[in-house]
């Protein structure tokens, strides 16, 4: 039982090996737990803990074979605030991994179609290395990805890599363009009828703000995308990680025991609910 317990909810020492900086708020940082973690799935999530400071959950954006967790982080409180003041050599805790992720079983044989919004394509990260390393497994790949701005894209220095995968699309767009961005202007959901996907054997997977995840439902429903081919994550609910503080409850379900991705039709009744 010690065992459970230490696994599931007393953080493991991991050190800061690496950090990248994405846009002026935010950072990717590369974490080596000094003990084994169980692999994170795409889609699930960590709690980044700090002695004296607090924890707060942050979702996998990548997983190497040498078990470093990549996880890029936009300073948004107390905790990242201090979190982006260490540099590397520095230890943090982890716990987890939680959540359910993205259903990689349910898109074998199928088009993926990848929505993200501003640092929502963190979570989608792992999607797109998983296609890459086996891309026999999946039907044609559209990754579609937005921001307020040129400054705010993430992972701008992978696009190439993106664009070279076999059988693949990259799409972007920008809410409001700057002198050096010759690409897309408008919000993401106008690439949708752009992506060459068959909406009769796909699957779309879709992060962001929640506003922006709303009008994407609407279009990819638009293009004939059922509740049951359409999975989001709502990962910006949650707290504590294991369905104790009540703070992620939607409906019936919390974010970060029953999610935090959702096929559309199971939350589908509270997805439109505001403040809940």
């Amino acid at each position: 039982m010690q065992e459970i317990v230490r696994s599931k909810l007393t953080p493991t020492p991991a050190e800061i090996i690496n950090i990248i900086p994405e846009t002026p708020d935010t950072k990717t940082f590369y974490f080596k737990p000094k003990a084994k973690l169980e692999k994170p799935k795409p889609g699930q999530f960590t709690e980044i803990y700090i002695p004296g400071v607090g924890e707060a959950p942050v979702s996998v954006s990548g997983i190497e074979s040498d078990g470093v967790i990549i996880q890029t982080v936009r300073s948004i409180g107390t905790l990242t605030e201090y979190l982006f003041k260490l540099g590397r050599g520095d230890l943090i805790g982890l716990r987890g991994p939680y959540g359910k992720g993205w259903p990689m079983e349910k898109l074998k044989d199928k088009d993926v179609l990848i929505v993200g919004g501003g640092i929502g394509l963190a979570p989608l990260r792992p999607v797109i290395k998983e296609v890459e390393r086996n891309r026999r497994d999946y039907g044609r790949l559209s990754i579609l990805y937005g921001a307020r701005n040129p400054s705010l894209l993430l992972y701008r220095y992978e696009f190439d890599e993106y664009r070279k995968i076999p059988n693949s699309e990259l799409l972007l767009t920008v809410d409001r363009a700057d002198e050096t961005w010759t690409g897309n202007v408008g919000v993401v959901t106008q690439l949708i009828p752009k992506a060459s996907v068959d909406p009769r054997n796909a699957v779309a997977l879709v992060c962001g703000p929640e506003i922006m995840m709303r009008f994407t439902v609407k279009a990819l429903e638009k293009q004939g995308f059922k509740g049951n081919q359409i999975y989001l994550s709502l990962e910006r609910r949650m707290k504590c990680g294991v369905g104790l503080c009540g703070h992620c409850q939607v409906g019936p379900y919390f974010v970060c025991r029953n999610g935090p991705v959702f096929p559309y039709w199971m939350i589908k009744k509270y997805f439109w609910v505001d403040q809940i």
